[in-house]
Formats: structure tokens, sequence, C-alpha cells
């Protein structure tokens, strides 16, 4: 069962592990019996994030071979995999028996419990973050017992474990609610001034079922709007040639100015199924700029223009570090530790050049700037926010530590990113 280190950073390149040992348990009996007997152990995912927050000194568990489909519940509209699954695999086999998810990353290359464990979303306004579809899910505990959590159990602690930050356990098994399958089309336009937003917001993002704004900042405008319709909508068909002053692009285009389009998703207003079109990435491709670093802040709502108007100040500054930024709306859920509990959000992303000093010096102005709308980072992603700062935006983490605690008395699936930023205790790993 024990195989050599092949994971000494995460899928970008910027972060090196420290793990000791790497584990790819092919069942969960052995998961349970590496969890009961480690001082120390966290879960490795598809290593999609940015940051320490899935590192350790002690034991990796790789989730690579627990990828499997258990079933589907055609009844109740619901399936269950084992948590290494990634989207990209799932959505195939949901597709073919006719179900969907409503929504998905930009990434399918994702794993379903990495996604969820740290609140990662796709964008729409009725669309909640991934962790929202979970309906159950099963974790291995500190002392290696299976625990089984469910929204139709009553108790309430579902909420508090989805997005889990991988500190209650090694979650093995999801269940997921799913909708009947559907077909998209994606529409991208050109040249969008920020200024439109002023008295256009609402409608510019309630204008499909899915709404992304691309900007490189070096002007105060979007690059790019990509455009998702069901084909449920009135309009579905029927791409204007314009979309509140921007044009409609005549060819296909990456988000990364310069970048060629093959690896993106399908465009040009072409009707297909709902897991070509979400994503704005094909699977088979490697995604985004690829060599890349990632910060994302999640703002409510309501402030949302006044917050991209204080990003715009900082042009100057953020323009030669980037790649590509994305302005994404979400929807509010009851998850404790979401960035999103109980408000509507709209998150503004950056996909930075790999340098990572000079990225460094920013991103304090970026969150000194976005302070005063309590921005929330992603949890997977770059940040230099004091943890001071953070910990009081989020009203359930007393709720959560106790949760922690529960499952988990001596802390062995803690690290320092949680000591940090979770628990406000001091690293000792």
């Amino acid at each position: 069962m024990s195989e050599q280190l092949r994971y000494e950073r995460n899928w970008a390149g910027n972060y090196r592990y420290r793990a000791s040992e790497i584990y790819a348990p092919a069942s969960v009996e052995e998961v349970q019996e590496i969890a009961a007997r480690s001082s120390r152990v966290k879960t490795l995912g598809s290593r999609h994030s940015f940051n320490g927050i899935a590192d350790t000194h002690g034991v990796h568990v790789s989730l690579e071979k627990l990828n499997r489909i258990v079933g589907l519940d055609r009844a109740n509209g619901r399936v269950t995999v084992q948590a290494g699954i990634r989207y990209g695999e799932l959505c195939r086999y949901l597709d073919a028996h006719g179900f969907a998810l409503p929504n998905l990353a930009s990434l399918p290359h994702i794993t379903v419990i990495g996604a969820c464990a740290t609140a990662t979303h796709g964008s729409g306004d009725r669309n909640g973050c991934l962790a929202t579809s979970v309906r159950a899910l099963e974790l291995v505990a500190a002392d290696g017992n299976k625990v089984a959590l469910s929204r139709d159990d009553g108790q309430g602690t579902l909420e508090g474990a989805v997005v889990g930050l991988g500190a209650l356990g090694i979650v093995t098994a999801v269940t997921l609610d799913v909708v009947p399958a559907y077909r998209m089309s994606q529409t991208v336009y050109e040249s969008l001034p920020l200024a439109r937003l002023a008295d256009d917001f609402e409608a510019i993002f309630s204008a499909a079922y899915s709404v992304s704004l691309f900007t490189d900042w070096r002007e105060a405008a979007f690059n790019q709007v990509w455009v998702k319709k069901k084909e449920t909508e009135p309009d579905f068909g029927r791409e204007p040639e314009t979309f509140y002053g921007a044009a409609r692009a005549a060819s296909p285009r990456h988000p990364v100015p310069g970048f060629p389009a093959e690896p993106c998703s399908e465009q040009l207003g072409i009707s297909g199924p709902w897991f070509e079109r979400l994503p704005h990435f094909r699977m088979n491709f490697t995604p985004s700029a690829g060599e890349e670093l990632q910060s994302e802040y999640i703002v409510p709502r309501a402030s949302a223009y006044d917050a991209l108007l204080a990003i715009a100040g900082l042009r100057e500054r953020i323009a030669p570090l980037l790649y590509i930024s994305e302005t994404r709306t979400i929807a509010a859920d009851d998850l404790w530790m979401s960035p999103f509990y109980r408000q509507d959000s709209v998150a503004i992303h950056f996909t930075w050049k790999p340098d990572w000093h000079a990225v460094s010096q920013v991103l304090p102005l970026i969150e000194t700037a976005l302070a005063p709308y309590d921005a929330r980072p992603h949890w997977g992603k770059l940040s230099l926010m004091p943890p001071e700062r953070l910990r009081p935006l989020y009203e359930r983490l007393p709720d959560f530590l106790r949760l922690a605690r529960r499952f988990d008395p001596e802390g062995k699936f803690g690290n320092a990113f949680l000591e940090r930023y979770v628990t406000g205790t001091a690293a000792d790993d």
C-alpha cells in the first residue's frame, strides 16, 4: 500500500508538500487503518489548492484509487461516488444516464470532495457553490471509525461538515443531488466597460444561467463576457450581436489574451451537453494558464460594484502581474464555513503569473482595498489576510471548532494552515 512520494508539489507547482509518507489506499478499510495509527494525516485530491490547506508533516492519503461511482438513485435524483472521483469523470457518467449537476467550476479536472471541502464554485445568480449539491457524506474520523452524515438525519451536522477544510476527517464517499440532463450554449462578448455595471449589474448577471466577466485590468473594462444559457431559457439559440455594449466574438476565445482557444469549451452559441459548456476548459487539456498562481476574494453581492471600483484603483499595480481576473456571482447557502453563508455573493478571482515575490507585494493592497466589504479569501487560494481579520467573518466558526473536536479530539487532521486561520492556535505540526 505504501508508495514513493510522487506528489512533491501541487498542481500549479508553486507549493511543495512536506509529508513524510504518502499512501494511495484502494479501500475504505485501508483508509481507516491509516487514520487510526497516524498521529498526523491529511488528504490529497487533485492538488489544486495553491496554499498549505492540505499539507502536513505527517502522512498524506491520496484518494486517486477511491474514484468509483457507487450508485445512482434514479427515484430520488442522487448519485453516490467515492471521494477521489473528478468532475470530468462523474459528469460523463451522469449525462449518459440522463442526469446532471446544477453547476460546475471552471475546471473539470478537480475532485468532487476537494471542491466541496473548500467551497469551490461556478457561476450563476441562482447557483450555490458546488458543496450545496451534497446530500450526504461518509468520513473516517480520527479513531478510524466511519461516520455517516446526511441532510435527512435532522441533526444539522452535515451543514457544518461539508465545507470541512480537511479538519474533520478523511471523506471517503459523498452523495450528490442531481437534476435531469440539459443542454447549453456559450457565447463570448468583448469589451464591456466597468462603468456599465453601475446601472446594469443586475441585468448583466441575470441575463443567463451563468455569466462570467474577464479582465486583465489594463483598462477599467472587461475584455470578455462569457454567457452560458440553458436550453430552457426563452431566448436560447438567439444570440444578439451585442450584450450591454459588448460585441459578440467572431471566433472562439481563451480568457487569457494571446492564448489559443483550443483548450476552452465550445463557444459561438453552439448547443451541447451541460458538462461541456459549464466549465471554461476541456478535460483533456492543461487547464487555465498552466503554471500560475491564484487568489480569489468573495464580497457581498450588494457591495460588488464598489469592490470592483476599488480593484480598478490598483490597476497599475495589478495588471503587469496578471494573466486574467474573473468576476462571478454565487447564491447564498447554509454551510457554516462557506464564504457564501447566508449571503448572495460575488467572487473576484485573480490568475497571476508565477512570480510570488511580486504577487505577495500586491495582495495586501488588494486585501486592504476590499476590507470595507468584508472580503473573504477562497480557502484553497493565495491570501495574506491576517487571521484576526479572517476568523470573525465566519459566524459559525465556534460551532465548526466544536464539531472538529468531536471528530478529531487530538487534532491529527490539523496543520499549520488550519491552526493559523481557523483554530487560532500555534502551529506545531
